[in-house]
């Protein structure tokens, strides 16, 4: 996928090739399992401000999304919705 940037405070273009975008979704879940699973079990995290911890092995599996299917997103600043007929997660 091509993809143009802007350089130099607005003056300049340029275009790049992107790989794979892992940063969001599904595909993002899936690099995080494939990096922990690099890491180890003997781990320990540390949560919110540092005050928390948890041993990495009992970090929960991520879940899927549910389907919205049949659900109403709602549109235009709030003045309009339609039902979603998305299908997939």
């Amino acid at each position: 996928m091509k993809v143009t940037k802007v350089t130099g405070r607005g003056t300049g273009t340029r275009t790049t090739d992107v790989s794979s975008q892992n940063w969001a979704g599904d595909e993002y879940r899936k690099t995080q399992q494939e990096n922990l699973a690099k890491i180890g079990k003997n781990v320990t995290l540390a949560l919110g401000r540092g005050n928390r911890s948890i041993p990495l092995k009992d970090l929960p599996t991520p879940k899927s999304r549910p389907s919205t299917e049949g659900m109403v997103r709602v549109t235009n600043r709030g003045t309009g919705a339609r039902k979603s007929t998305n299908k997939g997660n």
